[in-house]
């Protein structure tokens, strides 16, 4: 049996076969799968059945993935979320990191992507149930300092600006002309912060640069 077997995804998608597919992709790795087709639909489910992860589309008729996610984070609902879209928009997608998402994948969606993503997500879940269950009265948790060390990366300041930018949500034109360069040039070193970090996506770097003091 698979590590993935019994895991629930919750696939929150308006398009039907955009959730078709994804559900053959994840029943054929050994995920439970539910489908909603609008953060409505996902909300008068049942609470009690809000385990697993959620697969979430960025933009939805109604309501969008980051309102759904607002709502989750109002109510204390540590559900691991993922986001998907067809667009790669940089300030949507520090938002929903800044916010806790695990990833955010950019239709079409590539099955290992996918399925590295989702382990991600079960894995953080798990650690963090650990940790729950460890802060129980009688056991002792030690939490682990975020590393500040930008010199481990080997940064310059032109890079540490651009870094930032981004953390910030500015979209590359943004960052140029605040920095006074081209914008062919911070897409350069957007490219060489993203080997530097070794960045799979843009969701990848911010997640590796929130841990440092300077792109905070």
């Amino acid at each position: 049996m698979s590590e993935s077997a019994n895991k629930l995804v919750h696939v929150v998608d308006d398009d039907a076969s955009m959730r078709r597919a994804l559900g053959r992709v994840l029943n054929h790795s050994g995920y439970l799968v539910k489908e909603y087709a609008s953060v409505g639909d996902f909300l008068v489910s049942d609470p009690h059945d809000w385990t697993g992860c959620l697969l979430l589309d960025l933009v939805l008729g109604g309501p969008s993935g980051l309102e759904l996610q607002q709502v989750l984070s109002r109510q204390a609902r540590a559900l691991p979320i993922v986001f998907m879209s067809a667009y790669g928009d940089i300030p949507q997608t520090v938002q929903a990191m800044k916010a806790g998402a695990v990833d955010f994948l950019v239709k079409p969606i590539e099955r290992d992507a996918l399925l590295d993503a989702l382990a991600m997500a079960f894995d953080l879940a798990g650690a963090a149930g650990a940790v729950e269950s460890a802060s129980a009265p009688g056991h002792a948790v030690l939490i682990a300092e975020p590393s500040n060390d930008a010199i481990a990366y080997d940064l310059g300041e032109r890079e540490k600006c651009v870094l930032r930018g981004i953390v910030a949500g500015r979209r590359n034109k943004q960052i140029a002309a605040d920095l006074g360069l081209s914008e062919r040039t911070i897409k350069t070193c957007r490219a060489g912060l993203m080997r530097k970090f070794g960045a799979l996506s843009l969701a990848d770097l911010v997640r590796h640069a929130q841990t440092l003091a300077y792109a905070a």
